[in-house]
Order: structure tokens, then C-alpha cells, then sequence
């Protein structure tokens, strides 16, 4: 997915352990947030672990932007306007000066869950443009997991169309069959 961030990681978002035969079912809203994690490199296996979370609304310029700093030897977002004229659709996050390059990973996330992450850098401002795309998939995941999606090799699109309860069913052939059904 093209966010507009460069290097940035997905996450793990949603998960849930299921066995043969049973039945998982996911619900979310469409609420997003900024989120930061002191964790260590971003890398496949490594676990996103927010330390805060703050809403946010691509479609509104009071709160589709925030900045990110490190005071007092603690990072913390704050309020403030990123750098330029933001846009309506796009998520803001303005990393100051402060910032210890390496230290803090910044993300976005949707209902209070962390999607993607990159690592924060001193006097970077960076712009994400959510473009949501649904994909189910089968393994062992840990939710906030930096998953190495070149890796996945039994994931399937969820199409989002209007449609608000889907059904997603992996065979034992580990192929997916997804349609629109009514929630059970």
C-alpha cells in the first residue's frame, strides 16, 4: 500500500487464535490515531507496542496533524501544525529537533490498533495518506507484529464495498473463499 511514507512497516492489526472449525470474528471502526512506540528497530518479529495514542481525522485540518518530540528524556506527541498547508485525507506527524534518531518508532492506527510505523527521525515531517485496503491471512502473529509481508504467502484481499459484514473461510488446502454473508 502506498501511504506516501517511505520504509514504512505494516503491523499487524487485527489478530485473533483460531483453531479448525471455529469461528473469529473481527470489528473495528474507521477511527484513527497517531501512535508512537519506544521499541527497537523496526523489523520483521519485532512487536509495535503504543505508548500513546492520540485520535485523529484526515478530514479535518484541526486534528489530522501533531508533532512529536522528546523532553525531559520521555518522547510525547504534542499539539501544533506539521510544516506547510496540510491537506484534507492526509495524516500529519512533524518530528522536532529533540528526537534521538533510532530510538522511538511513529505510526498511524485504526480503531486504537497501530497499521503501519516507520522509525522517527530529528526534523522529519512525514505525511500519510490512508488508503484502506483489508487483507486476511493464517500463521502465528502477535498482535502490533512488523510483519515481512514479502514472507505471507496465503493472504487474500477483503473488498470493502459498502458491504459491512464479510466472511472470510480458509480450507484445508489453505485457500481462502471470501464473500459477503450477514454476521453470524
Amino acid at each position: 500500500m502506498d501511504l506516501g511514507v517511505p520504509n514504512a512497516v505494516s503491523l499487524a492489526w487485527l489478530v485473533a487464535p483460531a483453531w479448525p472449525g471455529t469461528t473469529v470474528t473481527f470489528e473495528w471502526t474507521l477511527d484513527y490515531s497517531f501512535q508512537w512506540s519506544q521499541t527497537g528497530t523496526l523489523k520483521p518479529g519485532v512487536v509495535f507496542r503504543a505508548q500513546q495514542i492520540r485520535p485523529a481525522d484526515p478530514e479535518s485540518l484541526n486534528s489530522n496533524q501533531i508533532q512529536f518530540d522528546y523532553l525531559q528524556n520521555a518522547f510525547t506527541f504534542l499539539p501544533g501544525n506539521a510544516i506547510g498547508t496540510p491537506q484534507l485525507g492526509s495524516l500529519y506527524i512533524r518530528e522536532l529537533s529533540g528526537i534521538p534518531a533510532n530510538t522511538a518508532m511513529v505510526g498511524i492506527g485504526m480503531s486504537n490498533a497501530g497499521t503501519f510505523a516507520v522509525p522517527a527521525q530529528p526534523n522529519t515531517n512525514l505525511v500519510f495518506t490512508p488508503h484502506p485496503e483489508y487483507w486476511i491471512t493464517a500463521g502465528t502473529f502477535t498482535h502490533g507484529e512488523v510483519l515481512d509481508i514479502e514472507q505471507i504467502t496465503n493472504e487474500v484481499g477483503v473488498p470493502f464495498d459498502a458491504t459491512f459484514a464479510m466472511s472470510a473461510v480458509l480450507d484445508s488446502q489453505n485457500n481462502w473463499t471470501v464473500s459477503s454473508s450477514a454476521a453470524e
